[in-house]
């Protein structure tokens, strides 16, 4: 009876040795899975979020002014995958193409390639070539594109206007060094002296801008323009011309 009940005791011993070896290794365990859990989400929480659509990155629009021979000419805006051609006659949208230089865009009717300044366009069964985009008259039609009612420039140093109306008036000075915002108000018309005048202020800045109907002449390029407009930004002053957009 002695020797049974050792034997019985000690198989008891075992099997508790054995149910306690099991449940430390399950414990280890999931220890392990809870720390390769955290591994796992610490090295997802430092990748940085990827776009669903990275081909749909919108990007700054482009506006070219194009004067070909012939007298021809149009305006050309480019807005991601897609070119705006403002035609004399006709406004086209054109979808982009592949093309290993420069860029194309074509709907099988009409095609438009253009490279750097310059540009061909294939249109109603006529070739235009020798395009070549006016910068300076570019900038003025980027502007109206973009919603600006009236703009104005000036020299010496180099500054511009930009209003649009019951919005904004933005000026930018001394060759872009300085920028400055502000609300656009309802101008005061004098039909006496045939100006129109804004006034406004913003983040300490107060701005005074007159347009006035009579000749002005750009005093660099001699570029002549329907109105002279002044602004005074606080204490400086500015003197140049402009026109209408719209």
């Amino acid at each position: 009876m002695l020797v049974g009940r050792r034997f019985g005791d000690k198989m008891v011993r075992t099997q508790l040795k054995m149910m306690r070896m099991t449940i430390f290794s399950h414990i280890i365990m999931a220890i392990v899975l809870l720390l390769l859990s955290g591994c796992l989400n610490g090295t997802a929480s430092e990748k940085p979020a990827q776009p669903k659509h990275p081909n749909s990155v919108q990007r700054e629009p482009k506006t070219f002014v194009y004067e070909c021979s012939d007298a021809f000419s149009f305006v050309a805006r480019i807005e991601n995958n897609t070119a705006w051609l403002f035609l004399p006659r006709k406004t086209l949208s054109l979808p982009k193409v592949p093309l290993g230089s420069g860029a194309k865009f074509s709907d099988n009717m009409s095609t438009f390639w253009a490279k750097g300044d310059t540009a061909i366009l294939d249109y109603n069964n006529a070739s235009y070539r020798n395009c070549i985009n006016n910068r300076k008259e570019a900038i003025w039609e980027h502007a109206k594109l973009n919603g600006v009612d009236f703009r104005a420039t000036g020299n010496e140093p180099g500054w511009y206007l930009e209003i649009r109306n019951r919005a904004s008036i933005l000026f930018v000075g001394d060759y872009g060094n300085l920028r400055a915002e502000f609300p656009a108000p309802e101008p005061l018309v004098d039909q006496h002296r045939r100006e129109t005048i804004y006034q406004t202020h913003s983040d300490g800045k107060n701005l005074k801008v007159v347009i006035e109907d009579r000749p002005c002449r750009d005093s660099m390029s001699g570029e002549a323009f329907a109105t002279m407009v002044r602004v005074k930004l606080n204490q400086k002053r500015y003197q140049g011309c402009g026109r209408a957009l719209h």
